[in-house]
């Protein structure tokens, strides 16, 4: 039985989405920042289809020393930077909120093992009314880089 469950699991994680209450993660997927890196993001499609809005307002995992809600800024001079946004990412009701390269991400800094393509590695998002939700996040190396096809 529990076999079956978990081979059930796998196989929806494999479509690309789980829910939890009115939460659906689509097309999670993770990267790290390079050879030896030591840190890596991870980037999602959340959808609320649910009546009320939410908010992500935290994220956590095993695999990194620190894990963060982050987004790039670009100053004055043009310089684009990461910073924590420690008031989440708003998730109206009805609507979606992407994770993507160049925007708001889940970064995960001192990353205890490099992050392998083919791998996952397991993530517990934190909704402001919906809760924890864990996923399994597939290790991806093949998206396009910024600038190719991508958000950034």
């Amino acid at each position: 039985m529990f076999r079956t469950f978990t081979l059930a699991a796998a196989a929806a994680l494999t479509l690309g989405s789980m829910a939890a209450a009115d939460i659906v993660i689509e097309s999670p997927y993770a990267r790290a920042s390079g050879m030896g890196a030591i840190a890596g993001a991870a980037f999602m499609t959340i959808v609320n289809t649910g009546e009320e809005d939410d908010r992500l307002v935290a994220a956590s995992s095993n695999v990194a020393e620190r894990v963060e809600l982050h987004t790039h800024l670009i100053d004055a001079n043009g310089v684009a930077r990461m910073v924590e946004v420690e008031d989440g990412f708003a998730v109206p009701a009805g609507r979606s909120h992407a994770l993507e390269r160049g925007g708001d991400h889940v970064m995960f800094m001192g990353l205890k093992e490099p992050f392998a393509p083919g791998e996952t590695i397991e993530v517990t998002l934190t909704f402001e009314k919906a809760g924890d939700m864990t996923i399994e996040v597939p290790v991806d190396t093949s998206r396009a880089p910024m600038g190719q096809g991508m958000g950034g």
